[in-house]
């Protein structure tokens, strides 16, 4: 395989390889709504082989960030419809990644007076709301039932993308988020269906993606994990243990016929993505950077050696927009404004120059 050859993920027609990692920018207004900024950055960036969004939440409860935007309310679903309109007018094919923050939020953030996870057991450092930084709260142990209605959420986030005309989704299982937090022993310490064995830390991933795929098809569907990335006090440190529970999801993902499962990791070409990809049997998008942004070469290889059907980027597509023909062409890349990542406006977003300009 080569990194610049197109390919078919379930019902998704990619034109290459290179997907746009999910990436938070939290531009969207008050109230979730996605904007004209928005629109734009998306379109500009729509000759990646795939758009993952950023992490979207699916109810109030679930957001995370002041400026993340929403996929709850017939607005925000109207304006991720000009955003999906933009991508496919030029080609692209965009899936949304449906994100509840879980106990990584603040009621001055989400509105719903509370923060909710498996478990009353606060994440570690403190988050930014409107008027300072707070310590992150001890969040609500959701009971079995709204277990249950948190998966009801997902479904219906995933049915308002679809018709907003998204192609599809990502359910967000990866970095310390309510899905992951489900998955760590030390995050959950319940002793029903949910917790206490590595089967049933699982349960409540395979059960929403399971969900999920059931109302928009499972070849529309995706989920990404991020094992033992060890982030926002969501730790994985024991590898028998994760082993144990990344072997328990992969296997109960894999009767679904997922569109693909999108893993980051350190060591993608390791035992334990490796195993994950095979177990869960969809086509695999990788990454290893986070801290290390992904490279041309690191791409290149990893779809070449079948190591991954396709690599997700971060940073190089933030400030490249046509990174496809400039790793393809070995252009010179514009250099990423970190300090610009999370701002308001168009600085650091949609104002990076391109090869040449789209009309």
């Amino acid at each position: 395989m080569d990194l610049y050859t197109p390919a078919s993920f379930g019902a998704l027609s990619l034109s290459n390889r290179v997907v746009m990692a999910p990436l938070t920018r939290l531009r969207a207004e008050a109230d979730g709504v996605p904007n004209d900024l928005m629109v734009e950055y998306y379109r500009q960036r729509a000759g990646q082989g795939l758009l993952i969004t950023e992490g979207v939440w699916p109810v109030a409860e679930g957001r995370s960030y002041p400026g993340q935007p929403g996929i709850e309310t017939p607005a925000q679903v109207e304006g991720w419809r000009r955003i999906a309109d933009a991508v496919h007018a030029e080609g692209g094919t965009i899936v949304m990644q449906l994100m509840h923050g879980g106990r990584v939020s603040h009621p001055e953030i989400n509105g719903a007076g509370r923060t909710v996870a498996p478990s009353a057991v606060a994440a570690p450092g403190q988050t930014h709301t409107a008027t300072g930084k707070v310590d992150l709260p001890v969040p609500h142990a959701l009971t079995a039932d709204e277990v249950t209605e948190a998966t009801a959420q997902f479904t219906a986030a995933a049915r308002n993308a679809i018709a907003a005309g998204l192609d599809g989704v990502e359910v967000h299982g990866a970095n310390g988020y309510l899905v992951h937090e489900f998955l760590s022993p030390v995050s959950n310490l319940r002793e029903d269906r949910y917790g206490g064995t590595p089967d049933n830390r699982a349960r409540f991933a395979i059960e929403t993606t399971r969900a999920v795929a059931g109302a928009i098809g499972a070849d529309r569907t995706g989920i990404r994990l991020s094992p033992q990335h060890g982030i926002q006090g969501v730790l994985e440190d024991d590898p028998t243990d994760v082993h144990a529970t990344y072997t328990a999801l992969a296997e109960g993902l894999a009767p679904l016929g997922l569109a693909f499962v999108d893993v980051l990791h350190a060591e993608p070409v390791g035992d334990l993505v490796q195993h994950i990809r095979r177990t869960a049997g969809a086509p695999a998008i990788l990454n290893s950077g986070f801290a290390a942004p992904t490279e041309r070469d690191e791409a290149e290889a990893l779809v070449a050696g079948g190591w991954a059907d396709a690599v997700a980027v971060g940073r190089p597509v933030i400030a490249n927009p046509d990174l496809v023909q400039r790793w393809r062409d070995r252009t010179e890349l514009n250099t990423p404004r970190p300090e610009l990542f999370y701002g308001r406006g168009a600085e650091g977003y949609t104002d990076y120059p391109v090869l040449v300009p789209v009309a």
